[in-house]
């Protein structure tokens, strides 16, 4: 666990944002969250790497992730997972995302344009979910998707201020919640507006 913990944050500490970013890369060095257009953000650097250590990710974990945005927490989860689905509303970032990834050489990821807080129910269950735009509620749709054992983390709570749930599922699919903090992501679009 130690040992996966130190290679998750060298791998952090060796990832550039700015690749990640079109506009205003001389900022990519600052821990905020930085505008990448329609009214989406990169989030800030050290909440990725807390949200990415909080979902103890495991070599043969699938991942969910829920706002693919600019594709950094994606390349963030890639190296430590067996697959990641990434579901993004937004076709042109999403488009961006993907080739960005995709020629950085991750092999183990699949893109979906649609609405995220839905989940993406063919491939479920999933071992870790990840949202990075906040529900208004916790949506059932991903509950329903975690697997049981898994995790999943998302801010949920009204636009001004969330709390960051670590959720756990158990073997009898009881839903056990942990807060880690309060933080400001950008809404969740769709069902759980």
């Amino acid at each position: 666990m130690e040992n996966q913990m130190n290679e998750i944050i060298e791998h952090f500490k060796q990832l550039d944002r700015s690749l990640f970013m079109d506009t205003l890369q001389e900022f990519a060095y600052l821990d905020e969250a930085i505008p990448i257009g329609y009214e989406q953000t990169i989030s800030q650097p050290s909440l990725v790497l807390e949200m990415t250590l909080a979902l103890d990710l495991q070599k043969e974990s699938r991942v969910l992730e829920i706002g693919t945005g600019s594709g950094y927490q994606t390349a963030m989860l890639a190296p430590f997972v067996q697959q990641i689905y990434t579901v993004e509303r937004i076709k042109p970032l999403a488009d961006q995302a993907k080739q960005r990834l995709q020629k950085a050489g991750f092999e183990n990821i699949q893109f979906k344009t649609d609405d995220g807080s839905i989940g993406w129910k063919e491939y479920a269950p999933y071992d870790r979910i990840i949202v990075t735009a906040a529900a208004a509620t916790i949506p059932i749709e991903l509950t329903e998707q975690l697997a049981e054992g898994g995790t999943m983390i998302i801010p949920a709570g009204p636009p001004s201020l969330q709390q960051l749930l670590l959720l756990n599922k158990d073997a009898d699919g009881k839903i056990s919640k942990k807060v880690l903090g309060e933080v400001r992501f950008v809404p969740l679009k769709g069902k759980y507006e």
